[in-house]
């Protein structure tokens, strides 16, 4: 029998430094070793209790969670899950440890009775395994400095783009996706569409800070939003993202159907919309998560004759979602986070002429509509 993952549970509630243990008892791979209300206590307790995993409340008094995780992450290269509250004040935090080095997060439920802790139960106990089977953080990504936009923009007449970037990413992404998005110009030719697991009300935040630190124009999508050369859209929480051909241009477009391998936003769901609308001007992207989802519709966007790309397992926090691709032979490349952007941007910098000549209309929908022999050609 395999040995227990110690688990440390630092959180200033009596209340969840009661019911978080309670809930992972359950799992009998996992053994809560400790408890502390604040970061000066957990601390101590770390170097007492030498656990795998820790659990962390950011909000509380003394020392809270932000200093502790600093210090976790300079000190004792433990992986950390952030136990996060549901507000624009625990999102804000909970980026920021992100940023820090946290590997993951889970956000608290309003009412934390025992019933309600267990709608995340089972999603923090994976969490805690992942965590503890990764280890300390392979890498800390530095946050880049923010990137001013260019002023005229948004007044020039919309750029059409060379292709759609279709992106899903999990653990791990947010600083993956900080660090991809600051190495593009502010002239990328291409339009990204981005599927990162995250609550409803974390993800207008995170694009947020994604545009401070990029040069191109990222934001939260909302229904009828232009694909346009240079812009990233992020799906918000709780919502599906998919595209469709429009006579103004092609624009996403948001839906609440059901969850799909658990997850809403769902990568399969887009990766599918994408391969079924552009073909073979479709590049997709799987990057760093936990699980399979995208897995599925990369395999969906390689049969309509797209790119699809897997960012290389070394370089992942998780690499669950890019692997299962891989072994699947759905990823026709295989490509390290340092050197993403630059084959992204060469993919799509490839057809900027054919772009520049089409004027007036999406040059995505008149790729798409040349016919099956072009859906092979890419």
């Amino acid at each position: 029998m395999s040995e227990k993952i110690r688990v440390l549970v630092v959180d200033d509630s009596a209340l969840m430094r009661k019911l978080i243990p309670q809930v992972l008892q359950r799992d009998s791979s996992i053994e809560v070793v400790g408890t502390a209300m604040d970061g000066s206590i957990g601390l101590k307790k770390i170097e007492e209790l030498h656990p795998q995993v820790v659990t962390l409340d950011l909000e509380m008094p003394r020392m809270d969670g932000i200093e502790m995780l600093r210090q976790i992450t300079r000190k004792h290269h433990v992986p950390v899950i952030v136990v996060s509250a549901h507000t624009e004040q625990g999102a804000s935090l909970t980026l920021k440890a992100l940023a820090l080095g946290a590997f993951d997060f889970v956000t608290k439920p309003q009412q934390a009775a025992v019933g309600r802790l267990d709608q995340i139960a089972i999603e923090l106990a994976l969490k805690i395994k992942a965590a503890a089977a990764s280890g300390a953080p392979k890498m800390i990504i530095t946050v880049p400095a923010a990137k001013l936009k260019d002023p005229q923009r948004d007044v020039l007449q919309p750029r059409w783009p060379s292709r759609v970037v279709a992106i899903g990413v999990s653990t791990g992404g947010p600083q993956a996706l900080q660090y991809l998005f600051s190495q593009l110009p502010a002239n990328f030719p291409g339009c990204l569409l981005v599927v990162q697991h995250m609550p409803e009300g974390f993800t207008g935040m995170f694009s947020q800070r994604l545009n401070e630190s990029s040069a191109i124009e990222v934001k939260e999508a909302q229904s009828g939003d232009l694909l346009l050369a240079g812009r990233a859209l992020i799906c918000p929480g709780n919502r599906h993202m998919k595209v469709c051909h429009m006579e103004h241009g092609d624009v996403a477009i948001l839906v609440d159907q059901p969850r799909v391998n658990g997850h809403r936003p769902s990568v399969d769901v887009l990766f599918h919309s994408v391969a079924q609308q552009f073909g073979s001007k479709t590049i997709a992207v799987l990057m760093t998560g936990m699980g399979e989802d995208g897995a599925a519709g990369l395999g969906a966007v390689q049969s309509a004759g797209g790119i699809t790309i897997a960012q290389s397992p070394d370089t992942c926090v998780v690499d669950s979602m890019p692997r299962s691709a891989i072994t699947r032979g759905f990823a026709s490349r295989v490509v390290s986070l340092s050197n993403l952007s630059g084959v992204i941007l060469s993919k799509c910098a490839s057809d900027r002429n054919s772009v520049e000549e089409n004027s007036g209309a999406s040059a995505v929908v008149q790729a798409t509509g040349e016919g099956s022999s072009q859906r092979r050609s890419s």
